[in-house]
């Protein structure tokens, strides 16, 4: 079993600066997709950046050049840097683990089997 705990949230003016921290433990290894993902009342959750344990990355377009996602040495904690924050980036982040994603990032929340509960990021204007 596999337990996901997400840190790091807070409250921040807009263009501030945020880092999210994910420790998963259990049945994981360097080798498993992690990723963080979002969500707001009345939308759908969706996939902010997703890394791999090739090293390989992805990010959605509208975070791209202002977040960077990076893992520990262990492959067990999971780091979300969050830059040039703008109001539309409120949400819930969440993490996410899988044990293999078909060995390509993956932004698909369906993939993923393991989820923390999630931690508020509020951006205000």
């Amino acid at each position: 079993q596999v337990q996901v705990v997400e840190s790091g949230g807070g409250s921040v003016q807009a263009g501030g600066s945020l880092r999210l921290s994910c420790v998963a433990s259990g049945f994981v290894d360097s080798k498993n997709c992690m990723g963080w993902f979002r969500q707001v009342p009345g939308k759908e959750r969706e996939g902010v950046a997703a890394t791999v344990g090739n090293g390989g990355v992805r990010y959605a377009d509208s975070v791209q050049g202002r977040f960077i996602i990076s893992k520990d040495n262990t492959g067990n904690t999971l780091y979300l840097q969050m830059n040039s924050l703008k109001p539309e980036d409120t949400g819930m982040y969440y993490c996410a683990v899988t044990p293999r994603c078909g060995g390509a990032p993956s932004l698909q929340s369906f993939l993923y089997k393991n989820w923390g509960q999630g931690t508020q990021v509020t951006v205000s204007s």
